[in-house]
């Protein structure tokens, strides 16, 4: 595997782990930057902690696993590689989706383009425009890189 193939793998798992240390921190009890995810949130982990707990803990082992799988699979240290190569060229689709569209679509909202109906949770849409969302987009982006550059060739 070429170097430029590795460090995007590299990069697209620190990105991922990023996601899940700050959703397991969350779990846990941290609230800093939990308002940058929304106002719900905030309110599930005052009104519902045990509820918040294991639903934070949940997707960060998912969000861990998503973030680390690719790199051991792209180190020959997974079994069944096609599988998780597969797995990984949809979900590196759905992050550059996700995060693109969420990331556009608050920045369009903060910057008064799209006027929605009712209040807008301005923190959740600030962190959504300014963090997470590019967050998963640039994750995504970085696994497609290494996805692209190590494929096989017909």
């Amino acid at each position: 595997m070429n170097t430029g193939a590795f460090r995007a793998v590299q990069i697209a798992c620190a990105l991922g782990l990023v996601h899940a240390a700050f959703s397991l921190y969350w779990a846990l009890g941290g609230r800093w930057l939990l308002d940058t995810v929304g106002q719900g949130a905030v309110d599930l982990a005052r009104q519902q902690p045990q509820t918040a707990f294991w639903l934070l803990l949940a997707v960060a082992l998912f969000k861990g696993a998503a973030a680390i799988i690719p790199l051991l699979n792209a180190q020959g240290r997974m079994p069944w590689p096609g599988l998780w190569r597969g797995m990984s060229w949809v979900g590196s689709v759905f992050l550059i989706l996700y995060g693109g569209v969420f990331a556009i679509t608050a920045g369009l909202v903060l910057t008064g383009v799209v006027h929605p109906a009712g209040d807008i949770d301005r923190m959740g849409m600030v962190g959504h425009a300014l963090l997470w969302d590019p967050l998963f987009l640039l994750w995504g982006v970085f696994l497609l890189a290494h996805l692209w550059l190590t494929r096989r060739h017909a």
